[in-house]
């Protein structure tokens, strides 16, 4: 499992053309997730995208 977090100024999701999401000035987080990935693994990024500054 990898995340990638970048800051952006706007940020949106687009689903066969449609906007499903989008976000004003703020952080991204794309998200990886392969097989053998575990619930833990998802807990420990989330606590160490938690408490970054």
């Amino acid at each position: 499992m990898r995340i990638v977090i970048q800051r952006v100024q706007h940020a949106s999701v687009t689903i066969d053309g449609s906007v499903y999401s989008s976000i004003g000035a703020g952080l991204l987080v794309l998200v990886g997730v392969e097989n053998g990935d575990v619930a833990a693994d998802a807990e420990w990024l989330a606590a160490k995208t938690s408490s970054l500054r």
